[in-house]
């Protein structure tokens, strides 16, 4: 038993080597899930997330009211907005 918890001490999380980020676009602002799905559809910047409407961005996994809501006064503070549909 002591050998599992010492073993656990030093390994790494798997997901944290499966899953890394290319690049800390909105890192802080909202979860992983969003962010590889943002990845995933190849937005990492800001103007590139402005060429989206709210509603095909809320389309992706890990998108939901709190996270819009975070990302929408994210972009706010930088001048930018969703595309009107």
């Amino acid at each position: 038993m002591i050998n599992l918890v010492i073993m656990a001490k030093y390994l790494k999380p798997i997901c944290t080597e499966n899953h890394a980020m290319k690049n800390n676009f909105l890192q802080g602002i909202i979860a992983m899930p969003a962010r590889k799905a943002l990845e995933k559809e190849k937005i990492d910047s800001l103007e590139k997330l402005s060429d989206y409407s709210e509603q095909e961005i809320m389309q992706f996994h890990g998108f939901g009211k709190n996270t819009i809501q975070r990302l929408k006064n994210h972009m706010k503070e930088n001048q930018i907005s969703f595309k009107n549909n």
